[in-house]
């Protein structure tokens, strides 16, 4: 049964929404009043007219960085503008300036004049975003690996949700990103509960614990704490206790304890995340209610336990429900964002999709390829006898979840995007990039989409005031991309999207052609280039020609040798 449990006052980020309308409209107005004052040098000096520097990949921050006619979606849900000229100083944003209209050819008085040692990227005709935030992301055992990937796709800022090693291990990755040291976005350390100091998972007894537990994870630093579910007085005493520290926090509520605490208890004290959708319908039940689980059901069978996820928006009731209504109106006065992780649970609804992906030949490893494997001892590798009827169930169970986003979103509530990549042939980088994807297929606008991966993102981390967003004075996280994303989010892929060319041939367009991390400059094309060089050698060490589909590793032959930077097709 749902615990009936006592309301505490609204958390934090309800408070937040009335606040953000004065603190944004302080903002444009500030971006407004800087684009208005940028004054173009006008310098006819040779060294102010010297041939501009391109930047170079891991370069920076530069003194001054400008890229030179782009249009940019600020990532705030305004429309696109440009052409645009975009100065970097340093890691900051230091102008966006308009130079032109689209279509004409741009005067070149209006730009501003690049200086003796400022770095140029002629960008005529590319789009920049605001860096994406990935609110859900695992590097797991090949952290580097999956960095890259982030970073080849855009994404300047990621919040590792467990830190499993402990905060200690997980604040020098951070450090390590922040220094530039390794290629990595900006990490976001967030404690998984029950974390030891020394890493792994040690219960806690009684709800004392628990919040001696809270405390010593915002002593250690950790920026957030993520939950699986709890007994009831462990769970809501740490929730209650990170409300007070104003330390933010996360839920995925596993089918073993939202029976006495779902999503809506949860956010009645504090919760400000609801991550994957576990704890969702069991809120919109009727009080009491449990899932409907078959009579001969089994949590520790994977299979039997993902085809019952499957099934459950099922029990849900319809839009106009009362209680659903009320429910939903609940979560969003309180404040509370959905980060639904779409993409993760895809091969449910169509294995044969995940599974061939075109990726997976040049940029998935070997390693994480045999973690995909279907293995009944382990998590989320549940696809043997996985049939039609389980994909048919998925395919429906995915259009009611996704309407109840819309509807979340038509209520005012937030909704974010995670990647929660590496499992279940869901991979780093561009797994993103498919969250977007889903999003839209889903009915939100596509800037809508960008909002949510990218402003609302790291709004949801605290950060709205650094990153997030194109604006004068935030941290220069960008993205950018030579063809209109708002019109096909698939350019933002790192394999690019089909394209006819003009001699009637096939080409490919996209691919995030430069990542900007605080001023530092990184080529979309070398990060890809080094994972693919990666992924060769770990085949060429495991005697691999390509990654053997299940039921058929006898059919993996030796690995070919080659010199080239990427294998013939």
């Amino acid at each position: 049964m749902t615990a009936q449990l006592p309301a505490p006052p609204l958390c934090r980020r309800s408070l937040l929404l009335f606040v953000l309308p004065v603190a944004v409209l302080a903002a444009l107005t500030a971006t407004v009043a800087v684009e208005s004052a940028e004054t173009p040098r006008t310098d006819s000096s040779p060294a102010a007219t010297a041939a501009p520097v391109a930047p170079e990949h891991g370069g920076g921050p530069y003194p001054r960085l400008i890229l030179r006619g782009v249009t940019v979606v600020d990532g705030t849900g305004a429309p696109p503008r440009g052409p645009m000229d975009v100065v970097i100083e340093g890691e900051r944003i230091a102008g966006v300036v308009p130079v032109g209209t689209p279509n004409v050819p741009i005067d070149p008085a209006r730009r501003p004049v690049a200086g003796p040692g400022d770095r140029v990227l002629d960008l005529e005709g590319a789009w920049v975003l605001p860096g994406f935030v990935d609110l859900y992301a695992h590097p797991g055992a090949h952290p580097e690996y999956a960095w890259k990937l982030w970073l080849a796709h855009g994404v300047t800022s990621a919040r590792e949700p467990v830190c499993a090693g402990g905060m200690a291990a997980c604040l020098a990755q951070v450090e390590a990103s922040r220094r530039g040291e390794v290629a990595a976005p900006y990490l976001v350390p967030w404690l998984h509960f029950e974390v030891a100091e020394e890493g792994g998972l040690v219960p806690l007894a009684d709800a004392d614990e628990a919040r001696r537990w809270v405390d010593r994870a915002a002593e250690l630093g950790a920026a957030g704490i993520k939950f699986r579910g709890a007994p009831p007085e462990i769970f809501l005493a740490a929730l209650d206790e990170a409300e007070r520290l104003g330390l933010p926090t996360s839920c995925q509520h596993t089918p073993l304890h939202v029976a006495r605490v779902d999503a809506l208890d949860a956010a009645r004290h504090g919760l400000d995340l609801v991550e994957h959708w576990y704890g969702l319908p069991e809120s919109l039940l009727p009080p009491g209610a449990v899932q409907d689980f078959p009579v001969d059901f089994n949590y520790a069978d994977e299979r039997a336990r993902f085809a019952a996820a499957g099934d459950l928006w099922r029990q849900v009731p319809p839009r106009g429900d009362p209680r659903r209504t009320e429910v939903v109106q609940e979560l969003v006065r309180r404040g509370v964002a959905l980060l639904p992780t779409l993409a993760l649970y895809e091969a449910n609804r169509d294995f044969m999709r995940a599974a061939r992906a075109e990726w997976h030949d040049e940029y998935t490893l070997p390693a994480l390829w045999d973690s995909f494997r279907p293995d009944p001892t382990h998590h989320a590798t549940h696809f043997w006898g996985w049939t039609s009827e389980h994909e048919a169930a998925w395919r429906d169970n995915y259009r009611r979840w996704m309407d109840f986003l819309a509807e979340y979103r038509d209520a005012g509530g937030r909704v974010v995007v995670g990647s929660d990549a590496g499992f279940q042939y869901h991979l780093h980088g561009f797994g993103f990039i498919r969250e977007l994807e889903l999003l839209r297929e889903a009915g939100f606008h596509p800037l809508e989409v960008i909002r949510a991966a990218t402003l609302w993102g790291a709004e949801e981390l605290g950060l709205g005031a650094e990153t997030g967003s194109v604006e004068v004075g935030k941290r220069a996280d960008l993205s950018v991309v030579e063809a209109n994303p708002l019109a096909d989010l698939k350019v933002l892929y790192g394999t690019g999207a089909v394209r006819l060319a003009a001699d009637g041939g096939l080409t490919r367009v996209g691919g995030v052609a430069w990542t900007i991390k605080g001023g530092r400059t990184y080529d979309g094309e070398v990060l890809r280039a080094e994972v693919r060089q990666t992924v060769r050698a770990a085949k060429r060490a495991a005697g691999l020609s390509e990654l053997p589909m299940p039921g058929r590793e006898d059919r993996a032959g030796p690995a070919p040798v080659t010199t080239g930077t990427r294998t013939p097709p």
